[in-house]
């Protein structure tokens, strides 16, 4: 019998691209955006001016060939490269090699002038921001830095902006301090702010500072901590609920029944991340994981759920992530 890798093809092919500039963005600072893309593959690349060389198996220097040109050209139609698009591109090539990368990178979430245009970057980033922006309850869990609760504020502005809500309301649950936040020093603003500042550095990320600071003025945006919901109904508003494993059951369903006409809900969380405290039994009752198993299968809520592929940060993240996962599963 026939070892496997004799039935490996070898092939070596080289591309040219016309503009030095986009080569050279594509290529990445010191060609490390090919490194990454050689260590995803298996291939060797190698960059000369605006050429690249693969090297490798057959169908992997096809798929790298074809994932290079396609985001070329999307560079060219304005798309700014992420370092970690390219072996995000290539696992979905790797399993759907004959997908247009523009269906995923070519749609515009949000964009606000001279700030940066929000797109998708992975496929399941994808089926979130397609449900945001049609689905009237939208649950989205897993790891930090899969672009939950950014691309929900992004949806959430797209929305407000086209009319389709009138108003943006950002929550969280202050679950170190209990939701009791009398003790702490300052006014209401300064009390919750700390629990907050993730949802007010998103927005910030893709509004000028002075805008947001007028639309939360104003009411079109609203920051508040969960408690704050109890015993209202919200119309034609985009809610968030962030770090939703913190919520008690009690909240969640508090929260799940605010919707009025017109509003859509976005509930983001990390089941993995559960601060709330221990019970009698040393169990943690998150909210999140009981609505998960309650709503579940009920018409007009769509649960999406991110895994380390999705991480859009750091890439050091991702093995950070892999680690834990490993340790876990070792010590369970």
């Amino acid at each position: 019998m026939a070892a496997p890798e004799d039935n490996v093809h070898f092939a070596e092919q080289s591309l040219d691209f016309a503009d030095t500039a986009f080569a050279r963005e594509l290529f990445g600072p010191r060609n490390a955006n090919l490194d990454t893309l050689a260590r995803r593959s298996g291939l060797h690349i190698a960059a000369c001016g605006s050429r690249v060389t693969l090297k490798g198996e057959a169908k992997a220097c096809d798929l790298t060939r074809n994932l290079l040109l396609q985001i070329y050209d999307l560079m060219h139609a304005g798309l700014r490269l992420n370092p970690q698009d390219l072996p995000h591109a290539y696992a979905v090539l790797e399993k759907k090699p004959e997908f247009a990368l523009d269906s995923l990178y070519g749609e515009t979430i949000f964009s606000s002038g001279s700030r940066r245009s929000i797109v998708a970057r992975t496929l399941s980033q994808r089926e979130y921001t397609t449900s945001l922006l049609n689905s009237d309850m939208t649950f989205a869990v897993g790891p930090a830095g899969t672009g939950k609760t950014y691309l929900a504020v992004a949806a959430a502005l797209s929305l407000l902006l086209s009319k389709k809500v009138r108003r943006i309301i950002l929550t969280r649950p202050a679950v170190e301090a209990g939701e009791r936040l009398g003790f702490l020093p300052g006014d209401l603003a300064e009390k919750v702010n700390p629990y907050l500042r993730p949802l007010y550095d998103a927005m910030h990320d893709m509004l000028d500072p002075e805008k947001t600071a007028e639309m939360i003025a104003s009411g079109v945006i609203e920051i508040a901590p969960l408690g704050f919901m109890r015993g209202r109904t919200l119309n034609d508003a985009f809610i968030i609920l962030d770090e939703a494993q913190n919520t008690t059951p009690e909240q969640m369903k508090m929260f799940v029944t605010r919707l009025g006409l017109g509003s859509r809900a976005a509930v983001t969380g990390d089941i993995t991340q559960i601060d709330l405290p221990r019970g009698p039994d040393g169990a943690r009752s998150s909210g999140l994981v009981q609505v998960l198993r309650i709503l579940h299968g009920v018409e007009g809520i769509n649960v999406i759920y991110f895994h380390k592929d999705d991480v859009i940060r750091h890439p050091l993240v991702a093995r950070i992530i892999d680690a834990y996962e490993s340790y876990q599963t070792n010590s369970g």
